[in-house]
């Protein structure tokens, strides 16, 4: 998860987008960052030029496995998803053994996936991913997903809380796990308060970046996981353009500005959110090295 987030059958690309706005699918984002937290330098600055050097060292070498890597990388914080799975399909042609670039491989190509919130390849991906090493937390957290989708969302749940239990405190995607956890139980009414205290879980603030903020209803949530993948898009998109208009009446609030860039990545949207980032600084300029620090987060300069 971003070693670089929410869910029952809304954990499709589009569908997470909306539970996004209260839940969180930054969870496969922040899964893919670093496992100390901190975002791969590639990630945070993965500007055209260094998408075109990384080109560059594969086109010199296709043998290199670590450019394919770097390559798949910085194509997903471009969120050019289906460019960075193809990177990531040449690197474990390379080196089939490496978990960490399987689990990645298995997130590009659900964030691809259009239609199908959970395709075949990607769950082959994850699968081999944990046939590696078992403890591969973006490989667990997108298998859980696979049980919630199939209508197991007690059996997905224990699987989230088995993963949290394990979650570092300082774990970039642990906030975002604790909600994806509290809603797919309130959607579907299952009782998970007494085992997410069991598990550890804490309600410290998270990063801003990760944070939800007032948006979608209980009933908004179900809905999204009830509609056609096109509609959710829709619903999605929906939800994004109230935000940024209430941003216009309230410039002032940072956490929403965060939480519209982070919906403009989710959305597969880069340009939206550079603009979305260029207005949160410009209407707190008082603010603008925590707004900037935020969105590296999510890995908009």
């Amino acid at each position: 998860m971003t070693q670089h987030a929410g869910t029952t059958s809304s954990i499709g690309r589009i569908a997470l987008v909306a539970a996004a706005l209260a839940a969180a699918f930054a969870v496969g984002f922040a899964i893919s960052r670093n496992q100390d937290g901190e975002p791969p330098a590639i990630a945070a600055d993965a500007g055209g030029q260094d998408i075109a050097s990384l080109e560059q060292r594969t086109s010199a070498n296709p043998e290199d496995v670590k450019a394919w890597r770097d390559l798949g990388l910085a194509y997903f914080g471009e969120s050019r998803f289906a460019q960075a799975a193809s990177a990531y399909e040449k690197a474990v042609a390379l080196d089939a053994d490496d978990a960490l670039t399987w689990s990645a491989l298995g997130e590009a190509l659900v964030m691809a996936s259009e239609r199908d919130p959970m395709p075949q390849a990607a769950l082959d991906a994850f699968e081999r991913a944990a046939s590696i090493d078992p403890k591969d937390p973006r490989a667990r957290y997108f298998l859980a997903v696979k049980r919630d989708l199939g209508g197991d969302h007690e059996g997905a749940i224990a699987d989230w809380l088995a993963l949290l239990e394990e979650t570092p405190e300082g774990a970039p995607w642990r906030e975002d796990l604790i909600r994806t956890i509290e809603q797919v139980g309130k959607i579907n009414k299952l009782d998970v308060a007494g085992r997410l205290a069991a598990a550890g879980a804490k309600s410290p603030p998270p990063p801003v970046a990760a944070r939800a903020i007032p948006g979608p209803s209980a009933q908004d949530l179900a809905a999204a996981s009830q509609i056609a993948p096109g509609e959710q898009r829709e619903m999605a998109e929906g939800m994004v353009a109230r935000l940024e208009n209430r941003l216009k009446g309230d410039p002032a609030n940072v956490d929403g500005w965060i939480m519209l860039i982070r919906s403009r990545v989710t959305l597969g949207e880069p340009d939206k959110a550079a603009r979305a980032l260029k207005d949160a600084v410009a209407a707190n300029p008082a603010r603008a090295a925590e707004i900037r620090q935020q969105a590296a987060l999510l890995g908009v300069k």
